[in-house]
């Protein structure tokens, strides 16, 4: 009878664990950082490739809020040099903090990669601003809370997804993805406080 009962406690105590620890890698794996009020995920998957938070923060314009970015890497970089030079998936998502017509946005992405780039890559990089031009300028608007992604995927090349939705064909030159990356992590990125949280620079 002992132990019989006493193989039923160790039975009942190896069940608590197995909760436990179950428990522990649930909460690890849910695990988020909250900006502005959206939640983005400390990992993510990208085609099989397990990708990490490098930095989040918001864009701002004058005092308004407009969106949220995150940048997710293979591992972490702390220098855009790392950044454009990191191999493997990459990953840019932007959630929208208010409302704002999708052809604008187009228009200041595709500005802020001529004002990131050499003037003679710039030109080579027009097919594709055009292309992701009409994919924002197809959105009509983007309202808050809406997200998209921009997605580098090695083999692929640029992938857009808008709302969950890929938006046309793959962009397939390495150099389109880095010029956009360029936005945020260039020597004139659209909002500098937002450079340095991407970067992991923020407190």
């Amino acid at each position: 009878m002992r132990t019989r009962f006493r193989q039923r406690i160790a039975a009942t105590l190896l069940s608590l664990v197995a909760i436990s620890t179950a428990c522990t890698i649930s909460t690890a794996n849910a695990a988020t950082v909250d900006v502005s009020g959206v939640k983005l995920e400390d990992s993510v998957s990208l085609k099989g490739e397990t990708l990490q938070l490098n930095g989040a923060g918001i864009r701002f314009k004058a005092i308004f809020k407009v969106y949220t970015a995150g940048l997710y890497l293979g591992k972490k970089a702390g220098t855009p040099e790392e950044v454009l030079a990191a191999t493997g998936s990459k990953r840019v998502t932007i959630t929208m903090l208010r409302d704002i017509d999708a052809n604008e946005l187009g228009k200041l992405f595709t500005r802020g990669v001529e004002d990131n780039s050499p003037r003679a890559e710039f030109s080579q990089l027009i097919p594709g601003l055009l292309r992701m031009g009409q994919m924002f300028a197809d959105q009509k608007t983007l309202k808050t809370g809406d997200t998209f992604t921009i997605d580098w995927i090695p083999g692929t090349g640029t992938v857009i997804t808008v709302r969950g939705a890929m938006q046309s064909d793959p962009i397939k030159e390495v150099a389109f993805f880095n010029a956009l990356v360029r936005i945020w992590l260039g020597p004139s990125p659209a909002d500098y406080r937002l450079k340095d949280a991407l970067l992991g620079r923020s407190s």
